[in-house]
């Protein structure tokens, strides 16, 4: 086992034997089996332990156990208390996940303040098999069939090609003692549901189960990677950055191998589920203005590009600007204002920008959402147009319909903001002074 464990560690690159290691310790057969092979393989090592508060008894004996355990290796002893119940119900997650969370972010913070290399966990092939077949079962792509990683950042697990059989093997020759947990015997918890009854049967057919998911883990791993580059390669040519919205392009994807997993990979940052995704895919051909929505953001097809936008912003009121101001907030909106003598102002054409004649505006300005029934005479007109036809002209998506603003000059429109300022407030040779009014989204 000792060679298993040094040879995954080297072909994997983990570490190197003068890393510094900060092992994450439960008490547990798995963790002690983790100490005994980093002591024979004569790593510097140090021991930490969380103590989450949910086993009473039981906790404060693990830590006492693990105190001694880092006694007889003669190393490093780091341990904490942490209330998870208060943490899940504060973050609301459930019990296990606040305990990951906790559990890996003071790992983090020993592993930085105390000058340790990595963090090394005891998981092993069994992990492996049972990460693998929970994402089965719940559904997955690609990603969920990598199994757990060998190394992840700070975090690397040299046990993974090691069996529980293994781990058994050699507790029994060493006659290492542990901490058991009774929670890892119920079936109450999918994990160990799949375990203790999946597993069991999966083996009669392939008694060799582990070692040929592991195998499977490591190859999919392999492709994942290859399917990557690829997708890098199409989101580089395909997804540009607006102020307003991300755009992606159709053009690049229309001959993509395997679109709707394309399509999904693409649209991961905005968390579009593969059964919308399989919607959207059949409605690429259609026509214009369908609308697509997951938890956090809305989608909509024009004509050769997606544009999506947050969903989650809070429904925009009216900001007021005062004459003299020169930068305004007000939640993602940051306004930059700027007075110049019109003699020397050098004009600003880009739609983010309007520039207006002062003499013209009426303060305090108004900016807020339009409204039916708004209209302007925009740039370069004589007649007036209301700023819903104007929209639909211009082929504004639905989605940045709905986030279009005006300022209000009075009762009049000054400027379809990001779109086209309205005629009557132009800059022209009788203006003195220029207002120039720029804005951002954060």
């Amino acid at each position: 086992m000792l060679q298993k464990v040094l040879s995954f560690i080297q072909s994997h690159h983990l570490c190197q034997p003068e890393s510094r290691i900060l092992a994450a310790v439960s008490g547990g057969i798995d963790s002690v089996v983790l100490c005994e092979m980093l002591h024979q393989l004569k790593y510097e090592f140090a021991i930490a332990h969380c103590n989450f508060g949910l086993r009473a008894e039981d906790a404060e004996a693990d830590q006492l156990f693990i105190k001694k355990l880092a006694k007889k290796y003669e190393v490093p002893f780091f341990t904490d208390n942490f209330n998870t119940r208060a943490f899940a119900a504060q973050e609301k997650l459930s019990i296990q996940m606040a305990a990951r969370t906790l559990r890996y972010t003071w790992f983090e913070q020993v592993r930085q303040q105390e000058g340790y290399d990595y963090i090394a966990t005891a998981h092993h092939s069994n992990d492996t098999t049972e990460t693998i077949l929970l994402h089965l079962t719940k559904g997955t792509g690609i990603a969920g069939l990598h199994g757990i990683p060998p190394k992840n950042g700070h975090i690397i697990r040299p046990m993974l090609s090691v069996t529980k059989d293994d781990i058994y093997e050699l507790v029994t020759e060493k006659k290492l003692i542990w901490r058991e947990d009774t929670s890892n015997e119920t079936t109450k918890y999918q994990r160990n549901k799949i375990r203790h009854e999946v597993i069991p049967v999966l083996k009669e057919i392939n008694p060799s189960l582990e070692e040929t998911m592991q195998h499977t883990a490591e190859r999919v791993g392999h492709a994942e990677q290859i399917v990557a580059a690829y997708i890098q390669n199409l989101r580089e040519q395909s997804i540009k950055e607006g102020e307003d919205a991300t755009y992606v392009s159709l053009v690049p994807l229309r001959n993509a191998t395997g679109l709707p997993v394309v399509l999904h990979e693409l649209l991961r940052p905005f968390n579009f589920s593969y059964s919308v995704v399989l919607e959207l895919a059949a409605a690429l051909e259609g026509i214009s203005g369908k609308q697509f929505e997951s938890p956090t953001h809305t989608l909509v097809k024009d004509r050769e590009q997606l544009v999506i936008t947050p969903r989650n912003l809070q429904q925009f009121g009216s900001i007021l600007i005062q004459q003299g101001d020169t930068e305004v907030t007000a939640g993602e909106v940051y306004l930059r204002i700027r007075y110049a003598d019109a003699a020397t102002y050098k004009l600003n054409t880009k739609p983010h920008v309007a520039a207006l004649d002062a003499g013209q505006l009426h303060f305090p300005l108004k900016l807020r959402a339009w409204q039916e029934g708004d209209w302007f005479v925009p740039l370069g007109m004589n007649g007036k147009k209301k700023i819903s036809d104007f929209l639909i002209d211009k082929k504004v998506p639905a989605n940045l319909k709905a986030r279009t603003l005006v300022l209000v000059s009075d009762q009049s429109v000054a400027w379809v903001v990001g779109q086209r300022p309205d005629n009557r407030f132009k800059v022209t040779d009788k203006t003195e002074q220029v207002v120039e009014i720029s804005i951002e989204r954060r």
